[in-house]
């Protein structure tokens, strides 16, 4: 198979910036596109590379394709064009590769392949851990879901994003990774948030309560450690991720679950009680906020006390 040396990228915010400017800085031939035309003039302005004006010319001679976009229906209208002949799929030659490094339905990620296999293009699903900041540092976490050759391939491309590179099987398979660890640390917040509204409700101090459930929990409890002491507890709300992809994360696990119809109860009623969270608070609040969810229906604030 050929070296990497083009690289069309698709979907310039707040991840895929540094993400597409870590691509230039490793000497990769990148070309950048977004909706957002002021978006991608402010990219090439800070880290080099050059500006496509359509989808067809972000793909046009291109050796990977990579996508950053908020869903797999983005994704397939992007790459397939839905109708329209500005597309990824217009621009691409037999040989090329989509690497899809959004959020996305695993059953969608193996469609796309199946739709993209008789044009002779290749389908790879890595979606990254980590959130902006190590975006930024390069040290994301990335799952990788294809054919062996093919994920040996792309790794140059992926070492040049992030640390930790996670080889996950056939294709979707890094989707469905991404989608179920998402599942975990959603599970794993309003878990936290709930136990400490109904302390907090006792008697209990916040902050003693964030404290000392890290060591009894498990030993360290991410969700506390990096969400709830930093963030819910000062108020400051601000870990990067908005609160309706973390939702549409769950609802892909539930998706993925029913699709080859496993038991998942609890799976259900967490991406219900998230996405009754977007709705009464807002998809674009970060995270963190979900908390006033329980804060405001227990009647108490997680606000660390001031002495």
């Amino acid at each position: 198979m050929n070296k990497i040396k083009r690289i069309g990228f698709i979907g310039i915010g707040n991840m895929g910036n540094p993400m597409a400017g870590h691509l230039v800085k490793k000497g990769f031939d990148v070309t950048v596109y977004d909706i957002r035309p002021e978006t991608v003039k402010a990219f090439v302005s800070q880290h080099g590379g050059k500006a496509a004006a359509s989808l067809v010319n972000a793909a046009h001679g291109m050796d990977v394709v990579i996508t950053m976009l908020p869903d797999d229906k983005v994704v397939r209208k992007v790459v397939l064009g839905e109708g329209s002949e500005n597309c990824v799929a217009a621009g691409l030659a037999r040989g090329a590769v989509v690497m899809d490094m959004s959020t996305c339905n695993p059953s969608a990620t193996r469609s796309l392949a199946e739709a993209l296999a008789p044009r002779g293009i290749d389908v790879v699903d890595a979606p990254v851990m980590g959130g902006v900041i190590f975006a930024k540092d390069a040290t994301l976490d990335i799952m990788v879901g294809g054919e062996p050759a093919l994920v040996e391939r792309v790794k140059p491309v992926l070492a040049a994003i992030g640390s930790n590179i996670i080889p996950c099987g056939g294709t979707g398979t890094a989707h469905a990774m991404k989608a179920l660890a998402n599942y975990i640390n959603a599970c794993a917040l309003i878990n936290a948030v709930e136990a400490m509204t109904i302390g907090k409700r006792f008697g209990l101090d916040a902050k003693l309560m964030a404290e000392a459930l890290i060591p009894m929990c498990a030993g360290r409890n991410h969700p506390i450690e990096k969400k709830v002491v930093p963030h819910i507890l000062t108020r400051r709300f601000g870990t990067g991720m908005a609160m309706g992809f973390i939702a549409k994360d769950v609802r892909i696990a539930v998706e993925t679950a029913r699709s080859i119809g496993a038991f998942a109860p609890l799976a259900e009623r967490v991406s219900e009680l998230w996405s009754d969270a977007v709705n009464k608070l807002g998809f674009d609040l970060d995270q963190t906020q979900v908390a006033r969810y329980w804060e405001e229906a227990s009647g108490v604030s997680l606000a660390a006390d001031k002495k």
